[in-house]
């Protein structure tokens, strides 16, 4: 099985979302980005399965989606008993590697499900949550995001801040993609532990709010964190970002409707869906132009990679699905970087960060 202490590790994989409607990823199913068969051929020893909610549904919704999706997300893994199984700890990742099965850890996308109320936190610890990215596209409770064009907070607010001390206490790893720049800087500040953003990219090559800048990427390298580097194409390039938006919008208006009517929008999705790959995608080779502008900027120790698949509409070209992961380790490799490092990209980092958290 080659060295066990080595393990590939996807951060940020949104497939609990096609658990919740319905998807079967037992067997191969290419509807989507990811399956229990197809993480086997990509060599991925750890996905962290993200259960997301909206911040523009009510609390109370929230709390009962997220639970939804871990139960969900329970249930899938107990189909697959030959393939997965679900991880609490780093320990149990590399146990399982041992074991021939993959890591199913969980994050939660939007700390909107614990509402304003530490119990509620605790009460998800418990469950097998082992992350929360503490807001998504919105501001919340707990901080302001990065999409949102006015400032709630400017930075965490004194509920977030008592979620950062908790969050540290639990053993539950902070994660600061989606959120505010003074929101990051505010949580490098009251975190005791080293922090992740499990899908972000590097502003300086695609300059856009949600991505980190260089002085985020240095501060993550100071404070022994980590960016996983997202592969979702408007994030990836500016002008494809530009695009890609107007039609973006569509499409998430033609999903919602084809899913409430399947067989009266199945023409008009299946339209979008083609002007969207008619566009001209960046390349997998763009994945690694981010990460490796991450190292020169953070250093070797400072980034990993989180795909984002099943929660975008598009990926990058050469990185259709979770088995085209290794593209990423041979381009890498094509660029000089060392085994060593590369195996520090593909999980070390992020492997650290749990070691040294939970």
């Amino acid at each position: 099985m080659g060295n066990s202490k080595c393990l590939v590790i996807d951060s940020h994989c949104d497939t609990p979302l096609r658990l919740y409607e319905g998807a079967d990823i037992s067997k191969r199913d290419e509807q989507g980005h990811f399956d229990f068969i197809r993480m086997k051929e990509g060599g991925v020893d750890v996905v962290f399965f993200a259960i997301y909610t909206s911040n523009f549904i009510e609390p109370d919704a929230a709390t009962r989606k997220a639970m939804q999706l871990i139960a969900r997300t329970y249930d899938a893994v107990e189909k697959s008993p030959d393939k997965v199984a679900v991880a609490l700890s780093a320990e149990d990742a590399l146990e399982l590697k041992e074991m021939g099965l993959g890591a199913i850890f969980m994050g939660m996308e939007n700390g909107l499900p614990i509402q304003k109320d530490l119990s509620l936190l605790r009460l998800f610890y418990d469950m097998g949550i082992r992350y929360m990215t503490l807001t998504h596209g919105g501001n919340n409770e707990i901080c302001d995001s990065s999409s949102a064009t006015e400032k709630r907070w400017s930075g965490l607010s004194p509920f977030g801040k008592k979620v950062i001390k908790e969050m540290n206490r639990l053993g539950m790893i902070i994660d600061v993609s989606h959120i505010s720049d003074d929101s990051f800087y505010d949580v490098l500040k009251y975190s005791k532990k080293p922090v992740v953003a499990t899908h972000s990219c590097c502003r300086a090559l695609a300059d856009l709010p949600r991505n980190m800048s260089d002085e985020m990427i240095k501060a993550l390298a100071a404070s022994n964190s980590v960016i996983q580097i997202n592969f979702y194409p408007p994030f990836l390039d500016r002008e494809f970002f530009l695009q890609f938006r107007p039609l973006s919008q569509e499409f998430d208006e033609i999903q919602q409707l084809w899913r409430k009517h399947p067989v009266k929008y199945e023409t008009a999705f299946r339209e979008i869906k083609q002007k969207i790959n008619g566009l001209k995608r960046p390349s997998c080779k763009v994945v690694v132009d981010h990460i490796e502008h991450a190292v020169k900027t953070g250093g070797i120790d400072c980034v990993g990679i989180g795909s984002d698949f099943d929660g975008i509409e598009i990926t990058p070209e050469g990185l259709e699905g979770v088995e085209k992961i290794p593209v990423i380790k041979k381009e890498l490799s094509k660029r000089g970087y060392s085994k060593g490092d590369i195996d520090k990209i593909m999980g070390g980092n992020f492997l650290r960060v749990m070691k040294d958290v939970f």
